[in-house]
């Protein structure tokens, strides 16, 4: 059994030219100054989830796509994670459900998994979706596009994450369904937007 029960975990792309915001990178920005933009982001969401990790006296964890082993010294404010992990492979729901799988396997009791491209993620929003998950097994943030930017979990839930339309618009909607046959009672954290599109950046300073 870990010391803490909480697990706070992290998942996200390593900022490399080609491997990251392609969206942005097609859309005029060019793939450096989108893995630039990555990075920027990677940085903010590590801070928000270490000082969430502190206060919330919660381990932190950062699953990277993209080949953790060789990024390990690259990342800005890695130090910031408690453990860095590959996410492996397959699509986004098995990949999520590893991390998940893995953490309750350590004896985790409560787990909040959370996108990095968000940048208005803020230490309140973790601690909002720990504090809903002394409550209900289940706790999501709504994402603009149709997804959602967090998932939390109190237990495994492995069937939450099949028969999702990963990358659509109706994952959010797919999943809800998914959990009302799996009677988990939930509760929706407020909306937030991912930064994938040129004209995201306007409004982030």
């Amino acid at each position: 059994m870990p010391i803490s029960r909480r697990l706070l975990i992290l998942m996200a792309r390593a900022p490399a030219p080609l491997r990251c915001k392609t969206r942005l990178a097609s859309g005029g920005l060019g793939p450096r100054r989108a893995a630039l933009v990555q990075a920027r982001l990677l940085d903010h969401t590590l801070t928000v989830v270490a000082q969430a990790a502190t206060q919330l006296d919660a381990h932190s964890r950062l699953a990277l796509a993209g080949g953790a082993a060789r990024c390990n010294r690259r990342l800005p404010g890695l130090g910031n994670a408690d453990h860095l992990v590959d996410q492996g492979c397959g699509s986004l729901g098995l990949r999520m459900q590893r991390q998940f799988a893995r953490g309750f396997a350590q004896g985790y009791r409560s787990i909040v998994l959370v996108g990095s491209d968000l940048p208005r993620l803020s230490v309140s929003d973790l601690h909002q979706a720990v504090a809903v998950l002394q409550r209900v097994p289940l706790v999501l943030g709504p994402a603009d596009d149709g997804g959602y930017w967090l998932i939390g979990l109190r237990a495994p839930a492995a069937a939450l994450f099949a028969g999702i339309d990963w990358g659509g618009p109706e994952v959010l909607a797919q999943t809800l369904v998914q959990a009302r046959r799996l009677a988990l009672p939930l509760t929706l954290l407020g909306h937030q937007g991912d930064l994938d599109r040129t004209a995201d950046l306007a409004s982030w300073r």
